[in-house]
Order: C-alpha cells, then structure tokens, then sequence
C-alpha cells in the first residue's frame, strides 16, 4: 500500500480526500443533530478540507497521496460528535494563517500581518486556550523580518486591537459589563495527569520523535528551503502541542490541532525510510494506532 500511496497525486485526488472528510464527518454526527453542532461541523470541515489543499502549497511532500492517507486516518481517529466550535473555528483560522505564512510572495506575506491579527483575535475569542499561537507568530515575524520587524509588529498588534475594540464595543451595547477571566490564558488544572487512553498513540509518537532526530542527523544535507520549512513546521507543532498540555485534559478531539504538521512529519519519516518492507510495517502501524484510539473504548468493555 505504501507504494500506491508514494504515486504523485492528480487534479481529482483533492476532491476526493475531502468527499472523505466530509463523509466521516457527516457519519460521526448521524445521531446528534442541532443547529450548532451543524454551524460547527461546516466550520472544521473547511478547516480541514483547506489543509488538504496546504500540503501541496507547504511543499515538503513532493505531492504524494502519503500525507493525505495520513491526514484522513487522523481525523477519523479523532473527530467527535458534538465538536466543540472554538476547536471547530481554530482548525479554521489556523489553516488561513498557514496559508498567509507559507506564501512564497515576502511582499504579500508582509502585507497580510494586519489580517493574522484580526484572525487571532478571532480565534482567542473563540478559544482562549490557543494564546500560544501568538508566540507561533511573533517567532516567525522575529526570522522573517529583517529590516521591517517593527511594522510588521505593528501591523499585527493594530489587527488585533480593531478586533478587540469591536468586540468589546459590542459586548457593551448588549449589556455585557463584566469581565471574562476565561480570557485570561492561565494555565488550567486540566494539564494531562492520566496517559492511560494513550497508549495506543505510542508507537506514533516514537515516530514523530525518530522523524524529527533524523532531520537533525541529517541538518546539514538539507537544502535552505527545507531547513526554513522543517523549523516552520516544528514551531507550528510546538504552539500547538503547548495547548494541549495545557488545557486538553480528556478532551481528545484537540488532537485535531496537530494533525496536519505530524502527516507531514510522518510522511517524510516514512518516505526516508532505507527499506520498503520498513515503510510498509511502519505504515500500518500508524493505521492500526488510529483504529486502536478511536475504538478503545470499546475494545476496554471486551477485554473486561
């Protein structure tokens, strides 16, 4: 299966990953229907189909059908019914600002830190808990702005404030006088004590850890681009790795966050692999892990 999936893909192969996208979710959500689980489900679902389309413009993959095959088993593993929509409007966001930043054009990417900021202050008002994409940020600005680092800053902090001003603006004409202090990104006491629900995750987090050492064995035969990419990709994972720990607790569907930068990761392990039988095996690995978490609750009923 490995080899059918290193083929390069076509105009078609798009349209049909994100017909398979929508099909799980539309099964996932068969039996809990309301308006706002329907608001939230179109709103990750564009999250996501738009990250089928990031690959290709990330260009770390060499357009193959690996990544993709890996994004859906992910998403199939960690989709829920009843998604919450701040998760649902971070999928979102998170796939236009990767679409701002990875544009080859420096002009356009410099003239787009306004728009990040109102997308930001978009996306803390619908999740608070994803502060750490502002750190994401300002990192890049810091590595990608020699001579226009203070006007991007400002660029990005005036995009923020609008958003806010509005919102606080319209909150008070409605009548909203108090303070949230959910808006204020202390660390929860829902940082992961119990690891037990992800043992089944394991052997995908042992390869994310070889995949990210290998690229750093190897640091020096890399080309530029892909060094800038790869730290691009690393640092994206971070943010979002950091809201997890922080803030997920048992709500599993977070993982949803970092799928896209660990396919690529993945996939890239895979395809570096020395031997086909190593890529196959590990592969199905990663597949079978999926199936394990998503159905690990009622493989626990069974055993017991």
């Amino acid at each position: 299966m490995f080899r059918l999936l290193s083929k390069e893909t076509n105009i078609f192969s798009i349209p049909i990953y994100m017909g398979v996208i929508l099909a799980i979710i539309l099964i996932t959500n068969t039996l809990s229907f309301s308006l706002l689980n329907v608001i939230s489900s179109f709103i990750a679902f564009c999250g996501m189909a738009l990250g089928c389309v990031l690959f290709n413009k990330i260009g770390m993959t060499r357009r193959t059908h690996l990544p993709l095959f890996l994004y859906i088993c992910f998403i199939f593993s960690f989709y829920t019914e009843n998604l919450d929509i701040g998760i649902s409007m971070a999928l979102f966001t998170n796939s236009i600002l990767l679409f701002f930043l990875t544009d080859e054009n420096p002009k356009l990417r410099d003239n787009s830190y306004f728009l990040i900021g109102n997308i930001l202050a978009i996306n803390f008002i619908f999740m608070p808990t994803t502060w750490t994409l502002f750190l994401f940020i300002i990192i890049h600005i810091i590595g990608n702005s020699e001579k226009k680092f203070l006007l991007n800053i400002f660029r990005l902090i005036l995009g923020i404030g609008m958003v806010f001003f509005s919102y606080f603006c319209l909150m008070y004409i409605l009548g909203f006088n108090e303070f949230n202090w959910d808006y204020i990104p202390f660390i929860s006491n829902k940082i992961i004590s119990d690891f037990s629900a992800f043992y089944a995750l394991v052997p995908i987090l042992f390869f994310c850890v070889l995949a990210i050492l290998d690229h750093f064995i190897n640091f020096n035969k890399k080309s530029p681009a892909n060094k800038y990419k790869y730290a691009f990709i690393l640092i994206f994972l971070l943010a979002q790795c950091l809201t997890l720990v922080f803030y997920m607790g048992h709500s599993y569907e977070y993982f949803l966050l970092v799928i896209l930068p660990i396919s690529i990761i993945l996939s890239r392990f895979l395809r570096f692999l020395n031997k086909p039988w190593m890529q196959e095996v590990g592969l199905w690995i990663i597949v079978l892990s999926c199936i394990l978490f998503k159905f690990r609750l009622l493989l626990a009923d069974f055993i017991l």
